[in-house]
């Protein structure tokens, strides 16, 4: 697996993540088992097969977080600057055509969320405006077509 890429809260977040899967979700399925086993023939009990598949999908979310942490790498946010855009600035930018402008926090891919305006590092528009700088207009080619942005402000 590859090297992640992660704040310090990121990463104590997928821990917290590990810790209630495998001491709250485990048992739980653990005990459906049991108890669907107790219901007899298991050769025609869609219980028991539900609870396994569960089982199967609940190990296998263990598994692949266990991997991300193990490769992970926390980013110390105190050498960060706002000279060009990089992982984890908070970036300003407006579309040169329409006018609109937008904000976001570029982090991990494993951070990403659209609600709080985080968007993924390996996006097309993190990726296109990586290592620019304030004023540069950047062309990023999105889905639609390719958009000029011109980025206002680089923040932390």
């Amino acid at each position: 697996m590859a090297i992640t890429y992660m704040t310090k809260e990121g990463y104590d977040r997928k821990l917290e993540e590990i810790a209630y899967l495998e001491t709250v979700k485990r048992p739980e399925i653990s005990r459906a088992i049991a108890e669907a086993r107790d219901k007899g023939d298991l050769s025609e009990n869609a219980e028991y097969d539900a609870a396994k598949e569960a089982q199967g999908l609940l190990e296998m979310k263990i598994a692949q977080l266990k991997d991300l942490v193990a490769n992970a790498r926390i980013i110390d946010e105190s050498k960060l600057t706002t000279d060009e855009v990089q992982m984890l600035n908070r970036v300003k930018i407006r579309n040169v055509a329409t006018g609109a402008e937008a904000e976001y926090t570029i982090v991990a891919d494993s951070e990403a969320d659209m609600k709080a305006r985080k968007i993924a590092i390996s996006t097309p528009i993190a990726r296109g405006l990586l290592g620019h700088k304030k004023g540069d207009v950047v062309q990023i080619a999105i889905p639609a077509g390719t958009v000029s942005f011109e980025i206002l402000d680089i923040s932390l």
